[in-house]
């Protein structure tokens, strides 16, 4: 019985040894893991601003949209000098800025020199402008 209880005891003793073993392993492989994946962010990142520099050359039409209306053809053809439209937009509220006909933000208009300027008040948040798409 004395050799079946040694035997007993060293199986124990090599369980034990290896399941204090496996948390160092396990954590060599998680440090490992999150060194690949930070790896993989970073090169993902330089992609990401490398791309961005190959668009930032790209123009874009800039258009600030003070209101709008619907008219009939008929009384579009009657407008002649000193006509007035009115709008859909109260005076004061924020001018629509959009990038290709795709509304980026809301502005107001500005003086700049003997220009015209729009000045942002809000800009679109990357949700926002999904949704205009």
């Amino acid at each position: 019985m004395n050799a079946e209880t040694a035997e007993k005891d060293k199986n124990q003793t090599e369980q034990a040894q290896e399941e204090t073993k496996a948390p160092e392993a396990s954590a060599e492989n998680q440090a490992n893991k999150s060194e690949t994946e930070s790896s993989k962010t970073s090169d993902k990142n330089t992609a990401a601003v490398s791309n961005l520099r190959l668009l930032e050359n790209i123009e874009v039409k800039l258009t600030v949209e003070v209101g709008n209306t619907e008219i009939k053809i008929k009384d579009l053809l009657r407008l002649n000098e000193g006509s007035v439209v009115e709008l859909d937009r109260l005076a004061g509220d924020a001018l629509d800025i959009l990038a290709n006909g795709t509304k980026i933000a809301k502005g107001e208009v500005v003086m700049v020199g003997e220009k015209f300027g729009i000045r942002f008040t809000e800009v679109a948040t990357p949700e926002e402008l999904i949704e205009n798409l």
